[in-house]
């Protein structure tokens, strides 16, 4: 069960759908805010972006806040 959240990882835990284009062959993807990279439906290729700075950074709940595989999937891609 997850602890109650602040407002700062509202966006990690209810994410929304973005675009994306991708920059090897231009074609708009969707990809969701909580993703770092997707897989572009026009050439197959792997198209990143950065994250925006986050809470889980820095929060000693930030695990329990936005769960624990989000939060190691986060870490992970925000640490390059």
């Amino acid at each position: 069960m997850l602890k109650e959240s602040c407002p700062g990882s509202s966006e990690i835990r209810t994410p929304y759908p973005e675009e994306i284009r991708c920059y090897f062959c231009g074609k708009a993807n969707e990809i969701w805010s909580d993703e770092p990279d997707t897989q572009c439906a026009g050439c197959g290729k792997t198209i990143s972006r950065d994250l925006k700075t986050s809470c889980i950074m820095w929060c000693p709940a930030a695990k329990e806040c936005v769960g624990a595989e989000k939060y190691e999937r986060l870490i992970k891609s925000m640490k390059g």
